[in-house]
């Protein structure tokens, strides 16, 4: 059975705090911000190294993505656009996801289920996540002490960190509390 997971965030810094639910997003400004546009620059530059163009379909994709944060599935993706009138096939919203993906604007996250979700990597933010496997709920964190213990870790052994992402599977506090 595929469960959909619920996100939910703790604060930052805290592994002990209960989670919040995600607020809905805002609706997306007229306009990119400037780190948006940098983003978009940067997808662009990375295309062209690979003699490839920044079309109106993937644009569609790279907007649909960075306008929307949170974690979401190609499938959603393909809905929106189709819901906002482009005309962008499932086919160029896989390969404009990976590309991105190369481009470390987006992360594929395994939360344990049949589906792939993706999430927009935002420029100097990392958190890491909780996953229920009970209930599927993710609950997003972000802990100094761990990203340093991590870096310790990578100095130690020479390697020079990428990207790194942390899933801890579990149960959460209310389904700990359910019979058995």
């Amino acid at each position: 059975m595929s469960k959909t997971p619920r996100i939910a965030t703790g604060p930052q810094g805290r592994l002990d705090a209960p989670a919040q639910a995600h607020p809905p997003a805002p609706p997306a400004p007229a306009g990119p911000p400037a780190d948006l546009a940098h983003q978009k620059r940067q997808f662009t530059d990375f295309l062209a190294a690979r003699k490839l163009k920044l079309t109106r379909q993937r644009e569609a994709v790279l907007d649909e993505i960075l306008a929307n944060p949170g974690h979401f599935e190609a499938e959603e993706i393909v809905q929106r656009l189709k819901a906002n009138r482009h005309r962008v096939s499932r086919a160029t919203v896989y390969r404009t996801l990976d590309l991105m993906k190369e481009c470390l604007l987006v992360e594929r996250l395994d939360f344990g289920t049949q589906a792939a979700f993706y999430e927009h990597v935002q420029e100097g933010e990392h958190h890491d996540h909780l996953i229920c496997v009970h209930c599927g709920n993710v609950i997003e964190f972000h802990n100094d002490e761990l990203e340093a213990t991590q870096s310790v870790v990578c100095r130690n052994f020479d390697f020079q960190e990428r990207y790194h992402s942390l899933r801890i599977f579990g149960l959460c506090s209310k389904c700990r509390q359910l019979p058995s």
